[in-house]
């Protein structure tokens, strides 16, 4: 079943499988949103008269009766339909007749796509940020435990500055923060209501598209119904440009944990059943969760790019190129989920090295802290720093190892709480 058909010869074989492309199995996933949309739909035609209220009700049981095979995981979307609108509109059209052909008054597909696609990147936006949260709480714990394990920090991979695991864990806490911004804007975007901007030009029916953004929770209406189908395109990339943000996040601590966990660092480790071996080599413990992280994370980082050629340069209006984008968009949002539900399951088994410090060759790493020393002392910095370097060349410096971190943000003064702070409110707004 096509929603174009007119009657007329229908395109080949060839060229239909070509156009429908994965749209059966993908639209599996919005589904929901699009019976959702439907009822919205048939509420709003019934207020205008289009749609009487025995009408309205018939179609709206069968909706529900769809909604729950959905739930159940039964619906599915035979090779003989384009995509879930047209085995939504047949079904209904079969159990109710010409009733269920009216339900597509005063829309297009475009705008069905767009409402659905609205309604699932606002859902998986909330499912992603309550991820975040679980992954953040056992970061901050962990910050919070380990506060007192000293290890090296790096700059231009060259031992550098005492860290912390406490710094360490809470860095990759605070990282989140500026995670959940970028996915409170693009939620922000999707929280627009296009139904009822049909091809993108509007109805002549009296539609009341106020109503439906009430009813399907929409906190305002895409207004303009140009601006509306011009939001095709627009939403899944700033969708995709804060997943990219998560993703960086996540490829970057698992990088660390892949080099933490190399035997020349010995920081940290997991339990054997949590890491893999070798075929040959028995000594081995691989990180291959965190390897596999690290590259799910980074093909992530390269969506708004793949959606930005994709989409690029098309004038306004609906263009069958928009299909693609949910074959892109939506297997990113799964595997995000994913790595950072696996992150978090990881760092619950994790165990540190708490004598990381103990070995000689980071006692070079005290040497800043020596300098300050001397400037607490009304040394001139630089002076002081030309008499530990001395010391150094000559192979005379003794390091303090004791350390009196006080500034916010610092090994002596994490800021959980505040940082936790920052979280609840991000994640609230």
């Amino acid at each position: 079943m096509k929603l174009w058909d007119k009657g007329q010869a229908s395109t080949s074989d060839i060229v239909d499988q070509f156009t429908v492309g994965q749209d059966r199995v993908l639209d599996l996933q919005i589904a929901e949103y699009d019976l959702r949309a439907s009822k919205a739909h048939a509420r709003m035609l019934n207020s205008i008269d289009i749609l009487s209220d025995e009408e309205a009700k018939s179609i709206i049981t069968e909706l529900n009766r769809l909604l729950d095979d959905v739930e159940s995981s039964d619906f599915t979307i035979e090779e003989d339909f384009e995509d879930v609108h047209s085995k939504i509109e047949y079904e209904l059209t079969q159990k109710l007749g010409e009733t269920g052909k009216k339900i597509h008054s005063g829309r297009s597909r475009n705008d069905q796509v767009l409402v659905c696609l609205h309604l699932y990147a606002k859902d998986q936006i909330d499912e992603i940020k309550q991820l975040i949260k679980n992954l953040f709480e056992e970061l901050t714990e962990l910050s919070e435990k380990h506060k007192e394990v000293i290890i090296p920090g790096y700059t231009h991979m060259q031992v550098a500055m005492p860290s912390s695991f406490g710094l360490w864990f809470g860095a990759y806490a605070e990282s989140l923060i500026d995670d959940l911004y970028m996915l409170n804007a693009a939620y922000k975007i999707g929280d627009q209501n296009p139904l009822g901007s049909a091809a993108g030009y509007g109805s002549s029916l009296p539609l009341n598209r106020s109503k439906t953004t009430e009813l399907l929770n929409f906190s305002t209406l895409k207004f303009n119904s140009v601006a509306a189908q011009m939001s095709r395109g627009r939403l899944e990339k700033s969708i995709s440009y804060a997943l990219s943000s998560v993703a960086g996040t996540l490829s970057k601590m698992a990088m660390d944990v892949c080099l933490f966990m190399n035997q020349n660092f010995d920081f940290l480790s997991f339990p054997d059943e949590l890491t893999t071996g070798s075929s040959i080599m028995p000594h081995k413990k691989n990180p291959d969760v965190f390897e596999l992280i690290r590259a799910k994370c980074n093909s992530i980082q390269n969506l708004p790019n793949e959606l930005t050629l994709i989409t690029n340069n098309l004038p306004n209006g609906y263009h069958r190129d928009f299909q693609l984008l949910k074959e892109k968009l939506f297997p990113a949002v799964q595997n995000l989920k994913e790595c950072l539900d696996i992150s978090r399951f990881m760092f619950q088994h994790v165990e540190v090295n708490e004598n990381v410090i103990d070995d000689p060759k980071y006692d070079y790493l005290f040497s800043v802290e020596e300098v300050n020393r001397k400037v607490m002392q009304n040394t001139p910095f630089r002076e002081a720093y030309r008499e530990v370097g001395q010391a150094i060349a000559e192979g005379t410096f003794d390091p303090d190892k004791e350390l009196k971190h006080t500034h916010e943000g610092s090994i002596g003064n994490l800021c959980t709480d505040q940082i936790r702070e920052k979280f609840k409110e991000a994640f609230n707004s």
